[in-house]
């Protein structure tokens, strides 16, 4: 409830460690109730909108760009730039050329152009708090087996990952990333081409023989490939599997995964605020965001403490036996490794903050005219 035009009082039903963390997240962001219930669906439009940050949104050309506008009436002052443009581009390569035709002030890079731009005094690399995995569809054969999911989950080298992508990335077996309360990098089943051997054998499937080939999708974009093509290469190798690559544009993939998800698939997550429920609360057996179709009592039950625990050793150890039933004991998903962002940015371009969840505060940018070639 407001208690004044400046204080809001929330009251919660039961404990809940990580609230303060949520009301970064920009759902909790007020909103003026008058304009959504004026304009229903479309009080996001850029003509009806109210905002109260230090930009508004002038206009919004869907699937081309977004145009903001200094808010002359941010509680901090104006901020120093009058307009920002941002540009929806499908492809990073294309984002490239524009970049070094002088089109572009910001560029995030192809996996395949950052060697070249490593040492370059533009480029900046950027840790994020966003996993990269593959999800695992539990109900179909012969996933249905969690010895096959423990197969494939040990048989990734995922040290080979930052080689392949060049971004600096982390590998990781586990799924509370590097940097935030929770992560234990010990979790997980590790790369054990032995291991998986056995674990394939003991599922009825010697040496990979009578294994029936697999799809496994990605959204289409240059590292998804990268990613999917090392896997299948991982999967022949290590457990003499054939897997069937397939990738789809994001809203039929995300369609598919919502309708009838297949055999293996990529997917990821970057933080909406800064606490582990936010990854874990992902794959309980209510969550809409869950699309292993898995289930594990025991797993909800641990997310559910986890989120009440004060103690951060208690919590600690409720995050950690969850996690070993999610990546180890049920490997109903893999991980793989940790994302960063890697950027170019144009010298003259001043006071560009980028936080490891990706949120931009852009009132103090600014154009060095002076600096500008």
């Amino acid at each position: 409830s407001a208690k004044t035009d400046h204080i809001l009082e929330v009251r919660l039903k039961k404990p809940v460690v990580y609230f303060p963390s949520i009301t970064t997240f920009m759902v909790t962001f007020p909103q003026r109730k008058d304009i959504v219930e004026k304009f229903g669906d479309h009080w996001t439009d850029p003509k009806n909108i109210v905002t109260n940050g230090p930009f508004k949104l002038s206009a919004w050309e869907h699937e081309y760009k977004l145009i903001l506008t200094a808010n002359e009436n941010f509680y901090e002052g104006r901020p120093f730039l009058d307009t920002i443009l941002a540009y929806v581009i499908r492809e990073k390569t294309t984002a490239l050329t524009l970049y070094e035709t002088g089109e572009l002030e910001m560029v995030e890079l192809p996996p395949v152009a950052i060697p070249h731009f490593k040492n370059h005094d533009e480029y900046e690399n950027l840790p994020q708090l966003r996993g990269y995995y593959y999800g695992i569809n539990v109900l179909k054969s012969p996933f249905d087996n969690p010895l096959v999911r423990r197969a494939f989950a040990h048989s990734i080298d995922r040290s080979r990952l930052p080689l392949l992508l060049k971004g600096e990335e982390i590998p990781s077996s586990s799924w509370i990333p590097n940097g935030m309360f929770g992560h234990n990098p010990d979790i997980g089943a590790k790369f054990n081409p032995v291991v998986a051997k056995k674990l394939l054998a003991e599922a009825g499937y010697l040496g990979g023989k009578g294994f029936p080939e697999i799809i496994a999708m990605y959204n289409t974009n240059d590292t998804n490939r990268l990613i999917g093509e090392f896997l299948q290469a991982q999967w022949k190798e290590h457990l003499n599997v054939d897997i069937q690559l397939e990738s789809q544009e994001w809203k039929v993939f995300l369609n598919r995964l919502q309708v009838d998800p297949p055999q293996v698939f990529r997917l990821g997550w970057g933080a909406d605020f800064p606490d582990p429920d936010n990854f874990m609360n992902l794959f309980i057996s209510s969550s809409g965001n869950n699309r292993l179709r898995w289930s594990n009592p025991r797993y909800d039950e641990l997310v559910a403490l986890g989120a009440t625990l004060v103690d951060p050793k208690e919590r600690q150890l409720a995050y950690d036996e969850a996690q070993r039933i999610l990546t180890e004991t049920d490997a109903a998903m893999i991980p793989l490794f940790f994302a960063t962002q890697n950027l170019l940015i144009k010298p003259y371009v001043k006071g560009f903050e980028m936080n490891s969840m990706e949120l931009m505060y852009l009132k103090k940018v600014s154009i060095a005219t002076d600096s500008i070639e």
